[in-house]
């Protein structure tokens, strides 16, 4: 057996364990930087790779390599008789999946099952996050739960994720509202709240930028501070220290800066996870902050934009798309 997960944590706990087979860690972050529809394009990953070197200081290099070595052992499939994919409800891991599943499509299995166990919760645990709050044993109880991947299941990974790496978002936001999603029952949600990451019709603030400048208003001023409440409030995005570092981090930059920060001078990333100062500092709403969280200002508008969600790549001060909160879809501008 081959066991794909996502996370050192649970491949490290499932060792642990024992689990019959082999441990594959799937080390990617698809809910961040550019996506396409064909991951494993050596342009594609180089252009990849750079970006997340640009925005959260992973060495492109390491980047590279890596990817290649998963691909490497995951064209080898064939060896096994079952290959198994952990993944949760959010949208890392649901991302994940999707092209995953998008791969296998593509695959002829030669007598290989393909199973899956994707989950939201776990008896016991109130706030389940992940798998990686379970214990070995809690892990290891999960043994033999998972269901085999059928056809629906496939085809609809690999519409998700052409619909996900799509530079037209409207193509997604169709196919969550028209489209049977029971096969993956936690893509709908963790896709629809990838599009509200979309700057705002009323403010241009996604759903983080909102939700942290809300959380600033009401008193939260440390940033680890604001990535546990901000993280608690959008779980459904399985987002990660180091994606969130670089948004706020964004939010204190432009023209009219949303964000001021305090009694630090520079922000974590890959090659600098720990800054000391980082941890004492805090962060306030700046006056065109104010006016932007009060709708009176357009934070877009104002500053710019520069990023990738998906497929889609906005940038400039004058963009195509839109989210639309009061009718949950994204709206060409």
């Amino acid at each position: 057996m081959l066991h794909i997960v996502n996370g050192d944590t649970v491949g490290d706990k499932l060792k642990q364990g024992g689990i019959q087979g082999e441990v594959l860690v799937w080390l990617e972050i698809w809910s961040e930087g550019p996506v396409f529809v064909d991951a494993s394009s050596e342009s594609n990953r180089v252009y990849r790779a750079n970006y997340l070197e640009q925005t959260m200081g992973i060495p492109s290099s390491k980047f590279i390599a890596l990817s290649k070595e998963q691909e490497r052992i995951l064209e080898q499939f064939r060896e096994h008789e079952e290959i198994v994919l952990w993944f949760e409800y959010d949208l890392f891991d649901q991302a994940m999946l999707c092209c995953l599943l998008h791969w296998f499509a593509g695959q002829p299995m030669e007598g290989t099952k393909l199973s899956l166990l994707s989950l939201n919760s776990f008896p016991g645990i109130d706030d389940f996050r992940g798998l990686g709050q379970l214990s070995v044993e809690q892990l290891l109880s999960l043994v033999g739960t998972w269901q085999p991947v059928g056809q629906k299941t496939l085809e609809l990974g690999k519409q998700l994720w052409e619909a996900y790496a799509s530079p037209d978002p409207l193509v997604l936001n169709k196919l969550l509202q028209e489209c049977d999603l029971a096969a993956l029952p936690y893509a709908g949600d963790s896709f629809r709240l990838h599009l509200a990451r979309f700057p705002s019709i009323l403010n241009g603030l996604g759903i983080v930028e909102q939700t942290t400048l809300e959380l600033v208003e009401s008193g939260i001023h440390s940033p680890l501070a604001l990535f546990k409440h901000t993280g608690d409030k959008l779980h459904g995005l399985g987002m990660g220290d180091l994606q969130y570092w670089y948004r706020l981090e964004r939010m204190t930059q432009g023209s009219k800066p949303l964000l001021a920060f305090r009694n630090f001078d520079r922000f974590p990333d890959y090659m600098n996870p720990s800054i000391s100062s980082f941890r004492e500092g805090k962060l306030e709403l700046t006056p065109f902050g104010k006016a932007v969280l009060a709708g009176k200002e357009d934070g877009v508008e104002a500053n710019g934009i520069e990023c990738w969600y998906g497929g889609v790549h906005l940038s400039g001060h004058r963009i195509q798309w839109r989210w639309d909160s009061s009718k949950q879809s994204i709206v060409r501008t």
